[in-house]
């Protein structure tokens, strides 16, 4: 009988240190993704070798039977059918393919972090990843004509502006509701500290590098904060202040205002004389696409055919109509041109659920709730869903902090989460 009960225990120890270690590689990979694609590749890659022998199958069905959990394998399941009937080559079918793969591990991270205590070490883990990359990117942009190796933008040591200016907006709503839980609870030396950090990655949106995308996302997401958070009067406060400061900020920055306004310019060479300008080519990109989408509209062309779509509607010259793109830079166009309309409407639909799912108060909600509303709002521009690094940050933030949504509510509310964010601080969920 002691043997047996031993076992047990040991058994028990065993399988709490590898859930342990399965968060904390998922904490990892999220840390590594304003760094690096191959670190993020290989910390996936261990993530899965440790939590695969940990998984709870009957609770990777409940999440495979919710919205939330379901939609994303759906949406991947119509891609690999989609590859059946594909009118291009294996590789391009499988290459097709691959950027939905991520989509699968939605279920295992809701069935993981469900059971986990470790949710702040993925959010504040990825916090100080970015703190970190704020402090090499001052250092980056003052150093840049010093620096021999230094290339591509200055202020954009790593990846490029798209991701750094994203990962910082996300940031920067996180802070606004720790800050604003610290100056009403009283700790008003906190709030200041946070607003400061906050402040230095706002200024690096501003002043050293930022992508137009972000600049729409920002003022979405602090509405809906306000209206969350504040009501109604005190999110028309929030907006008027927020306002005020973004217009000292496009007074001071010509660097923002140039970033703006050289849209209408860009699209205007691109209607005058074709030119490859970055909104003229999406503007293209878009216009060829819908084209793409009208002739086959119910189930698209299938799975991998987009580059083979773009390269036979070129026209001759050196204008953005001969550009073969593979991106169609819109994620609806990029779904619904292989696998059509009902493609895009599970797309749209998953979106919703996961939207839905975050539409409560508290920290981990909301930090949910920035990762879908910026993912959506860049997905309009970009292929965020379906790109590398926008999409495992997608992929992480409905996981791990719908997950712990769900302990939460499972547990009747009584988790740090539902406290003053500046206690969720010191007490992991």
């Amino acid at each position: 009988m002691k043997v047996d009960v031993a076992r047990l225990a040991f058994s028990r120890l065993k399988r709490a240190r590898l859930d342990a270690l399965a968060d904390a590689m998922a904490a990892a990979a999220v840390i590594s993704l304003p760094w690096s694609t191959t670190a993020t590749g290989i910390l996936v890659t261990l993530w899965l070798i440790l939590l695969i022998p940990t998984l709870d199958l009957d609770a990777v069905k409940r999440a495979l039977a919710t919205p939330a959990g379901g939609l994303p394998v759906l949406l991947w399941l119509m891609a690999v059918v989609g590859m059946l009937w594909a009118d291009v080559s294996l590789a391009e079918r499988l290459k097709g393919l691959e950027p939905f793969h991520k989509l699968l591990a939605i279920p295992l991270l809701l069935a993981q972090f469900r059971r986990s205590g470790h949710v702040l070490w993925v959010s504040v883990g990825f916090l100080l990843s970015c703190t970190v990359l704020l402090i090499v990117s001052y250092a980056h942009a003052l150093s840049f004509d010093k620096l021999a190796w230094a290339k591509g933008l200055p202020g954009v040591p790593v990846k490029d502006y798209i991701t750094q200016s994203g990962v910082f907006a996300i940031c920067i709503l996180g802070l606004l509701y720790v800050l604003a839980d610290a100056w009403l609870a009283g700790r008003r030396r906190l709030a200041l500290a946070l607003a400061g950090l906050a402040a230095l990655f706002v200024a690096d949106i501003v002043y050293v590098t930022t992508s137009r995308t972000t600049l729409v996302a920002i003022p979405i997401l602090i509405m809906v904060f306000g209206l969350m958070r504040l009501g109604f009067k005190g999110g028309l406060v929030l907006v008027a202040g927020c306002t005020a400061i973004a217009a000292i900020l496009w007074v001071s920055s010509p660097y923002m205002r140039f970033r703006v306004s050289s849209v209408e310019n860009e699209v205007s060479l691109y209607r005058a004389e074709d030119a490859v300008t970055s909104s003229g080519l999406r503007m293209e990109f878009w216009r060829k696409s819908l084209q793409f989408v009208a002739q086959a509209p119910l189930t698209g062309h299938d799975t991998g055919t987009i580059h083979a779509l773009f390269s036979k509607a070129v026209t001759p010259g050196g204008g953005a109509s001969s550009v073969a793109s593979s991106n169609p830079h819109q994620q609806i166009l990029a779904v619904a041109i292989q696998l059509g309309l009902m493609g895009a409407v599970v797309l749209i639909a998953m979106w919703t659920a996961h939207l839905i799912m975050f539409a409560e108060l508290g920290l981990v909600a909301w930090c949910g709730l920035i990762v879908v509303t910026q993912n959506l709002v860049g997905s309009m521009f970009n292929s965020h869903l379906l790109d590398f690094t926008q999409g495992w940050l997608y992929v992480f933030g409905v996981g791990v902090f719908g997950g712990a949504l769900l302990k939460q509510n499972a547990m009747g509310g009584q988790l740090a989460s539902e406290a003053p964010a500046t206690s969720a601080l010191s007490n992991p969920v």
